[in-house]
């Protein structure tokens, strides 16, 4: 099982740059050739070379999860399909992301509460602090980012639209195909997170 990282609050969304290595990976190029690449070339446009690493290692450690069709619709699908895909990348790659996608989206996308509120997040930080001694030693701060961070690739990805001072749920629709996929490579479950 994953280990709880706040990781995310410095490695967002990154979609295109996860789009971009996900083409090189069809042209042929290995993991370490897109870090060098990365690193030396930077193709992510970074201005560090501390952040070439981190978004190279990021970017990696997601397309290491997807297999071949994943990355072909990654690369070639709708742009809804491809950033449905790449918030799957991360489900798959962030325990307390998944677990907040399934313990707060899905259940209120079952309960057609398509609101989403700042409280929803504290309790589901604070119940998360409760259950787990690392996160109960993070900072306010750590929650408030991470808070900030959930909202924007919710939002950059289409699953949520923003609402007079809240936030509200956009109800997915997926192609059946990769439903369809999802489900016979034994990931009902990050498609429950996403769908309801």
């Amino acid at each position: 099982m994953l280990k709880y990282t706040s990781i995310l609050k410095s490695r967002p969304y990154l979609y295109l740059e996860l789009k971009k290595a996900v083409h090189l990976v069809l042209q042929g190029l290995d993991r370490e050739n897109i870090k060098n690449k990365a690193i030396n070339e930077n193709i992510f446009a970074v201005n560090t070379e501390a952040r070439k690493r981190e978004i190279a290692a990021t970017i990696i450690k997601r397309i290491k999860i997807l297999d071949e069709y994943i990355l072909d619709k990654i690369a070639n699908g709708s742009l809804q399909t491809s950033k449905q895909l790449a918030v799957y990348s991360i489900l798959k790659t962030d325990r307390l992301f998944f677990e907040f996608m399934k313990e707060v989206y899905e259940e209120k996308l079952l309960l057609k509460d398509f609101s989403i509120t700042d409280k929803d997040f504290n309790v589901f930080f604070r119940r998360k602090a409760e259950q787990n001694e690392k996160i109960a030693l993070w900072k306010d701060y750590t929650f408030y980012k991470l808070k900030q961070i959930y909202k924007r690739i919710l939002l950059e990805a289409g699953f949520i639209k923003k609402i007079d001072k809240g936030i509200e749920i956009v109800p997915q629709i997926m192609e059946k195909e990769v439903i369809e996929h999802l489900k016979s490579i034994g990931d009902t479950i990050y498609l429950e997170a996403m769908l309801g």
